[in-house]
């Protein structure tokens, strides 16, 4: 008979071929067409693009995910990336390029030359109120494109109201090629170091000014946007010092401590936790923000504040998962040996406003690497802040020692592995026969909800997938 982890291990084995399925269905979909008739438009994807719900049926009632957000397609490559690296994705190379390519020529778009008198002639009347102002078009130039969020697969600009800048996308593209330069010589032709270039520059001059959050509701200073642009400024900098430029990469260094700086005024000593915004809320229920545990995965730092091993961040997930477990109903009572399904923050009222796959799993993905590191040897801090948390986790009155012997450091990190894996089994549980993962799974039913096949899910699976592997390697490595 098999066991729990082996069951589970199958099962996402299986899934993971689903993913890498799927996943390639919206990458350079050149053979779809989306015909958005109610604005005139016939969208026929161009390599490069990515598709962020290549299923999307308007007709159906589906929300319009048929779109190239920055955000969502630099997490799809980076997953791409992974794929390669682990499964030997063939069109790895040739994917990557048009993606580069595909990512210059959305900077030499122009919107100066738009106005609704140009574009109106094919948009149903009805429809014209959700269509851009003219001075909203021509601010679409230059620079500020980078903050435009997202943008028609086929190369054009996006014409209906949205909500903008947003600027994590340039920094979450920036990090994808940076990681892809790791990889080898060949991604490293000249369009990537342009790109690359573009992007560094838009966030050295823009990362102090507001923008829209990654979930495209409120106009602030985010903790996600700015510790993904914190990220991406360090490994710029790091990359051009090696490259030669130590002039370029000492200003941006000098940028990221700015921003790391910011950072810490996110934590509330009142609450416990990070909050996901500093300015002046419109509603508090969106202080504590499953965005934080996306943002320290997205950044990916190897140590210290705002990595998987900064206490603070620690008590930010148990107070996420304490949030999740009250309000949806899917966790009450939670079933043995799972974690709640987890959404975005408390009484969301987008579409279902239910779990999302992409955070449950991101939980999941966030303990796996936090196994990772404890087995590779990293320190752990123990202290009043992550004590809440070590307890639950590792069960007894040890945990609040910091593991300092082998046996200690086996126990927590097989701790840490396992929670990961709870919240892997409530993927599992609702996850359908066919293995397809929608935007959300509906927080009383447990049916799926919102955009269906959508690519950030995927892209989740998949790295979640790959910190699980990673995780046990290390662990099993150190016995």
């Amino acid at each position: 008979m098999r066991s729990a982890a082996e069951e589970l291990a199958r099962w996402m084995d299986a899934e993971l071929q689903v993913a890498a399925t799927a996943i390639f269905q919206g990458v350079s979909a050149t053979h779809l067409v989306m015909e958005r008739s109610s604005f005139g438009e016939k969208i026929v994807p161009k390599p490069g693009s990515i598709v962020a719900a290549p299923a999307t049926d308007l007709s159906g009632g589906d929300p319009d995910y048929f779109f190239h957000w920055l955000r969502d397609s630099s997490l799809v490559m980076d997953a791409l990336r992974i794929l390669h690296m682990r499964h030997a994705w063939e069109g790895a190379h040739q994917g990557f390029r048009d993606f580069v390519r595909f990512g210059l020529d959305l900077t030499g778009l122009d919107g100066t030359w738009l106005s609704q008198e140009t574009i109106r002639k094919g948009i149903n009347p009805d429809f014209l109120k959700y269509v851009r102002s003219d001075e909203d078009l021509a601010r679409a130039t230059g620079e500020a494109l980078l903050g435009e969020v997202r943008y028609n697969p086929d190369g054009t600009l996006d014409i209906i109201k949205w909500s903008r800048p947003q600027n994590d996308g340039p920094a979450l593209r920036a990090l994808c090629v940076l990681r892809y330069l790791q990889v080898g010589e060949r991604f490293g032709e000249q369009p990537t170091v342009d790109l690359l270039m573009k992007d560094l520059a838009f966030i050295e001059r823009c990362c102090m000014e507001p923008c829209y959050d990654l979930w495209e509701e409120e106009l602030g200073h985010h903790y996600y946007t700015h510790l993904v642009q914190m990220a991406a400024l360090e490994d710029g900098a790091r990359w051009l010092i090696q490259s030669g430029d130590e002039g370029q990469g000492n200003r941006l260094l000098a940028v990221a401590q700015t921003l790391r700086r910011s950072l810490d005024l996110h934590w509330s000593p009142e609450k416990r936790f990070y909050l996901s915004r500093t300015d002046s809320p419109r509603n508090t229920r969106k202080d504590l923000d499953a965005s934080a545990i996306l943002a320290v995965l997205h950044a990916n730092r190897a140590e210290g504040a705002h990595s998987v091993l900064d206490p603070k961040i620690h008590a930010t997930v148990e107070k996420l998962e304490n949030l999740f477990a009250r309000e949806y109903r899917i966790n009450d009572p939670l079933p043995h040996g799972r974690g709640p399904a987890m959404g975005r923050y408390a009484d969301d009222h987008y579409l279902s406003g239910g779990a999302w796959y992409m955070t449950t799993l991101g939980t999941a993905e966030f303990y796996y690497r936090l196994t990772e590191r404890i087995a590779a040897g990293c320190e752990l801090e123990c202290c009043e802040d992550n004590a809440s948390f070590l307890t639950r986790v590792v069960g007894d009155g040890t945990a609040t020692t910091q593991p300092s012997t082998r046996e200690a450091r086996r126990k927590f990190a097989g701790a840490f592995l396992n929670r990961g894996d709870a919240f892997m089994l409530t993927v599992k549980d609702y996850t359908p026969a066919s293995g397809e993962l929608s935007e959300q799974f509906d927080q009383s039913t447990g049916r799926q909800t919102s955009a269906k096949n959508l690519a950030w899910s995927y892209a989740a699976f998949i790295t979640a997938y790959d910190a699980r592997q990673r995780a046990r390697s290390s662990l099993f490595l150190k016995r």
